[in-house]
């Protein structure tokens, strides 16, 4: 009792000193206390505020990294912080953790223990805030600990704000000389690479290339290249090029950027959107070959070469003269119209491995295309699509990966060898295709799977009677076999019968499928209408 009465004496005259003493020399006799408690403390600290400086106005990074950190270290797994606060934001679907005022989290770094206090301190005669955090490490290490700890967490907090964050989806609006020529959704397409169909192999090396390149900031400085890299995704349509785009987006928590080449006016505009990316992102532009004519100004250099070599030898010299002064003439103004009015192959060049590409960091370039052959060699060389990406139909693999997707096959089922035999025989399929006819049957699996062996034996078999028979017009194509039920996408050739001159079949199962064959058509077409 008497030593709790002492206590209580010199509360009551600590209270009674603070009150008549000047706040000048409470203030120095608080520096004076701290002085002697950093001397015999075996831990030195290092206070972190929310703000640079006293006006509150420009907000320290660093605050924010360390806060960013603890949430990555997931705070609320650990017992040694006993209050959290939780918050969300509509940016984001992740619940973000917060330490709560005057508590304290427990961390490890390099075999030694570190603390972050959260210190939240109302200021005097105001609503406001003061919020800091406290960095406590030994103090025989802290010459070695501060620095590398630091850099931990301020990558540390980069990576979780990078995965953590909604990613969007941005299309240009025909206005990319203004302020912003981008709007933009939030992008959540669920492709993947574990829901991809693509064989194991080409997964993995399209993995590590990604890998490699998102940890490639040092290794690009090094030997002077910008950080970006070209990928050329090409095969014909529904073999999952845009699945692929949206998977990569997924992998590296890129933004997505849809370049629509149409809505681009001139060489300026393109620049201008360039310039309005962000890094870690992915700018796509979708059939390169067909989006504007950039080989129009190659071809116009060729034919007026040739007309002029022709005048050559057929005019005099003097018309000769006249001719080329006027040519000369209409080709410089048509070339001014074309460089203001559209977007060039030489802007776009530049747009892709010019020194324009190099106005941001970490970004990927996509092409794709259904048919590589009619894209310009200048825009696929090596140094702008480093990497070619030839998607088309599914092999075993692929297959079994849409199956497992769309019927929940998780084991062997007794037709995946048919299917297996099929593809080998010539009878693959592109994943839109196989994706149509499990959709259509995902409620019966041992359906489903019967109707996509038939749609590869039909493919197979068709592609023999084609060989063997000139004359032979097929109803539909092994397509439109696939695509039962939805009529806008069937073959409407001409020829809705087989032709008078066909020829015999040689074995009677080719012909009983056929036949087969023929009646379900009449009856598919009676039935809808065709």
């Amino acid at each position: 009792m008497e030593i709790l009465s002492q206590m209580w004496s010199l509360l009551g005259l600590l209270t009674v000193l603070q009150n008549v003493l000047p706040s000048q020399l409470l203030s120095l006799l608080h520096s004076f206390y701290e002085s002697l408690q950093d001397l015999f403390s075996p831990y030195s600290y290092f206070e972190i505020p929310e703000f640079n400086g006293y006006c509150g106005v420009d907000v320290n990074d660093l605050y924010r990294h360390v806060n960013l950190y603890l949430n990555s270290v997931n705070p609320a797994g650990s017992s040694t912080c006993r209050r959290l606060t939780l918050s969300r934001s509509r940016s984001s679907n992740r619940i973000s953790f917060t330490v709560a005022p005057n508590h304290t989290v427990h961390d490890s770094f390099s075999g030694h223990s570190l603390s972050w206090t959260h210190h939240v301190d109302t200021v005097q005669d105001s609503v406001e805030e003061k919020r800091s955090f406290t960095l406590k490490l030994p103090k025989r290490h802290r010459q070695t600990l501060l620095s590398a700890y630091l850099d931990h967490v301020t990558s540390r907090a980069e990576e979780f704000e990078r995965v953590s964050r909604e990613r969007r989806l941005f299309t240009n609006n025909g206005h990319g000389s203004y302020d912003s020529g981008w709007v933009s959704v939030p992008f959540r397409h669920p492709s993947t690479f574990e829901t991809l169909a693509l064989e194991p192999q080409l997964k993995k090396q399209i993995t590590e290339d990604l890998t490699a390149f998102a940890n490639g900031k040092e290794f690009y400085h090094r030997v002077g290249r910008a950080w970006k890299r070209g990928y050329l995704l090409y095969g014909p349509p529904g073999s999952g090029k845009s699945s692929l785009i949206a998977a990569m987006a997924n992998y590296l928590c890129y933004d997505v950027y849809d370049l629509e080449l149409t809505k681009v006016t001139d060489n300026s505009e393109l620049r201008a959107l360039l310039l309005q990316t962000t890094n870690r992102s992915i700018i796509v532009i979708e059939d390169i070959d067909c989006s504007v004519d950039l080989t129009a100004d190659r071809m116009l250099k060729s034919s007026n070469t040739s007309t002029t070599a022709k005048t050559k030898r057929s005019s005099s010299i003097k018309e000769m003269g006249s001719r080329i002064a006027s040519s000369t003439c209409g080709n410089n103004n048509n070339n001014n119209g074309e460089e203001s009015g559209r977007v060039t192959l030489s802007g776009l060049l530049n747009f892709t491995d010019g020194l324009w590409s190099c106005c941001s960091e970490e970004k990927i370039i996509v092409f794709t295309t259904n048919h590589r052959d009619s894209v310009d060699p200048a825009l696929i060389r090596c140094g702008r699509m480093d990497v070619h990406v030839s998607l088309g139909t599914c092999g075993p693999h692929a297959f079994k990966v849409l199956a497992k997707n769309y019927l929940g096959i998780e084991s062997h089922h007794a037709l995946f060898d048919v299917v297996e035999s099929c593809i080998r025989a010539g009878g693959a399929l592109t994943p839109a295709q196989i994706g149509e006819v499990l959709l259509r049957n995902r409620g019966n699996v041992d359906l489903a799977m019967k109707e996509v062996v038939s749609a590869m034996q039909a493919k197979i078999l068709s592609g023999r009677e084609v060989m063997e028979c000139d004359e032979l017009v097929i109803t539909r194509s092994p397509e439109s076999v696939v695509v039962v039920g939805s009529p806008e996408n069937w073959d409407s050739s001409p020829g809705g019968k087989y032709g008078n001159g066909s020829k015999k079949r040689k074995e009677g199962t080719k012909a009983n499928f056929l036949v087969r064959l023929r009646s379900l058509t009449k009856s598919d077409s009676g039935r809808k209408g065709v």
